[in-house]
């Protein structure tokens, strides 16, 4: 155990004795053990220029005083077992250091991050879903008894279940006399109660008394990528889980090249036909390894963006791109997978959940209910980053959104070497502040095939501490003989894996082009947070939690996204990682038609402000267009260099 002392006798000299190489050295209270680590001839990598912000420092005391300070980057159990940060730490007695390995210190720095990542989804509501399975033993037919044989079926009902109002479509019907005299009069039916404020309806009749979970599946239809989550109705436990790239992505990589080629010749429904094919390939996904059928799934619950959502529907989205920008609808009609073209029991419901604007969707009304932000007395800022930035600001008491075009660098696109997040990703990168030379960490330690968002973050940051880019994100000169720096089809660029060591068979980069484009994105970011505080005459001090939403905000480095501006400089115990908000939203609104009505109200209380053509916007995209601002006292705790 550590004490640490808050004052130095800084007259007084101390031993400093580092392991392994028993090196020691003579210091005056006060010294970083940085510097007396150099003092000694033993360097230790400071990437930040010892801000104390990047963990490449890392030592270990085993004996004796070092000074009191603070650490976000180091958890309380971590600083108890004598870990510190050597840029900050200073010397306050005889010290026992040791210098751990690289391996050792990644290890260290994989344990401090885990405490970053976001919970896994769970139901926040009482479990209550629209689908319930029932297995009944019907009395026959007979003269003394012949009532119509759906009559029949909903007396049962009715007696066991206290279920009145009972509904069923043509396609049940025209089989439903022939089943049940196939089967002796013994069925399992599925109902389906979705719609809160109609009739029960027959979705399903099986022979016999089965004892299969009931199955639903909860779709988030992101514009890059989708993922869909198997889930056992009966008891909530997700099943399964798989994503994929939205298959769209060949007609455009954001929302409004979409809509573009939505009003070309037979452009809706292509679109529709490429997302009904995307979600249908998660569908045998799942029930391949689920060892099921994709025709036992009776419900399905769907989040999406505005225009991902009327591209499902194959509602016309393209006065969602022009002044005043409005969409055909938020709230959205009950649909049936037979009428989409889904692949799940074709008489199940498929809910949409509504949305609020033309550029604040359903994964966003999910997103807020995940978050429980419409519950907390705090003022709570949530960040929903993904190709379509979308920014919520509120409490208990009010909510206001705004939306701002990110553009889909973070998730993948637009970068040369982007990729979404899966196995293979580089998605955390550090830089040797004197040889430039990356350690790269990649998604299950696979071979490199590209970079993820959270590796964008995590190598822009490096490269601006290690003097690598400049602020406004050119490749510095100074560094321009570097081996990993050289010349390619788009400028000067960054090698992170050269093709030798990649799974990809060729070298990956960062170009100034990438990194131009996630300057831009992080800015569009960064902007919107500033103009609607501004225009609610709100401090970013006022904020007293900020919640990251998407599957990008999963693995976000919260320091690192500060170095570079795309977040607003906060303490970081006030931010929290949510992970998947529109795909927990969704899952809980499967399970729950409780959460469900409350993500209805939601979307009703939310007010919505356009930026799209708001001058205030541009101003500040332009001064947040430079790492990590132009004005650099908006960043306090960044030293920055001119």
């Amino acid at each position: 155990m550590i004490k640490k002392e808050t004052l130095l006798n800084k007259a007084t000299e101390f031993k400093v004795e580092f392991l392994p190489s028993e090196k020691s050295v003579m210091i005056p209270g006060g010294i970083t053990l940085a510097d007396a680590a150099a003092r000694a001839g033993i360097l230790i990598d400071t990437p930040c220029g010892g801000q104390g912000r990047c963990g490449r420092c890392l030592v270990k005391v085993e004996k004796g005083q070092v000074s009191d300070y603070e650490s976000h980057y180091l958890s309380a159990e971590q600083l108890q077992q004598g870990w510190v940060l050597s840029c900050v730490a200073k010397v306050a007695g005889d010290l026992v250091i040791s210098v751990p390995t690289r391996r050792e210190q990644d290890r260290v720095t994989s344990e401090s991050a885990v405490t970053r990542k976001a919970p896994a989804i769970h139901l926040d509501w009482p479990l209550s879903p629209a689908v319930y399975q029932f297995s009944l033993d019907l009395p026959p037919s007979s003269l003394l008894d012949n009532a119509a044989d759906f009559h029949r079926l909903k007396s049962v009902i009715a007696d066991e279940y206290g279920i009145e109002d009972l509904k069923a479509g043509l396609p049940l019907l025209q089989k439903l006399s022939q089943n049940f005299r196939k089967a002796n009069w013994q069925v399992t039916v599925s109902i389906d109660r979705r719609n809160l404020d109609k009739a029960a309806r027959l979705i399903n009749i099986n022979a016999g008394h089965r004892t299969r979970p009931t199955l639903g599946v909860s779709v988030d239809i992101g514009t890059t990528n989708v993922i869909a989550t198997l889930v056992d109705l009966d008891s909530g436990r997700i099943l399964k889980q798989a994503s994929t790239i939205n298959r769209q992505i060949a007609c455009g990589e954001d929302v409004i090249s979409r809509i573009i080629y939505s009003e070309h010749k037979g452009g809706l429904k292509q679109l529709n036909q490429l997302i009904i094919h995307t979600i249908n390939e998660l569908l045998n996904e799942l029930a391949a390894i689920n060892c099921t059928k994709t025709s036992d799934i009776d419900q399905m619950v769907v989040a999406g963006n505005t225009t991902m959502t009327h591209l499902l529907l194959s509602l016309p989205p393209k006065y969602i791109r022009q002044e005043p920008y409005v969409p055909t609808a938020t709230q959205f009609p009950l649909v049936t997978a037979r009428e989409l073209g889904l692949k799940i029991n074709p008489n199940a419901t498929v809910y949409c959940i509504p949305a609020v604007a033309a550029y604040i969707g359903g994964d966003i009304t999910a997103g807020v209910l995940s978050s429980r932000l419409f519950r907390s007395n705090k003022l709570s800022l949530f960040l929903d980053i993904g190709t379509n930035g979308e920014i919520v600001l509120g409490n208990s008491d009010w909510i206001m959104a705004c939306a701002c075009s990110a553009g889909p660098a973070f998730e993948g696109a637009g970068v040369s070497c982007g990729m979404p997040a899966i196995t293979g990703a580089i998605d955390e990168v550090t830089l040797n502040s004197t040889t430039l030379e990356p350690t790269i960490k990649t998604i299950n330690d696979a071979p490199a095939l590209g970079i993820c968002g959270s590796g964008m973050i995590s190598a822009l940051a490096e490269m601006l501490n290690t003097g690598t880019i400049d602020r406004a994100g050119h490749i510095s000169y100074i560094t321009s003989h570097n081996q990993r720096i050289q010349s390619g089809e788009h400028g000067a660029e960054y090698v992170l894996c050269r093709a030798a060591d990649s799974g990809a068979g060729r070298n990956i980069t960062l170009t100034e082009v990438d990194i131009n484009n996630l300057i831009r994105t992080k800015a569009a970011i960064y902007a919107g947070i500033i103009v609607m505080l501004r225009k609610l005459d709100i401090s970013l001090s006022q904020i007293e939690q900020v919640f990251l939403g998407g599957a990008f905000g999963q693995h976000i480095n919260i320091e690192q996204a500060i170095q570079i501006g795309l977040l607003p400089d906060l303490p970081w115990e006030r931010v929290h990682y949510l992970g998947n908000t529109s795909l927990s939203g969704a899952y809980n609104i499967l399970l729950s038609r409780q959460a469900q009505q409350q993500a209805e109200n939601i979307a009703h209380q939310i007010t919505y402000l356009e930026l799209v053509a708001d001058t205030e916007f541009m101003d500040e995209f332009i001064a947040a267009s430079f790492l990590p601002h132009t004005d650099s006292s908006k960043f306090p705790s960044i030293k920055t260099s001119a």
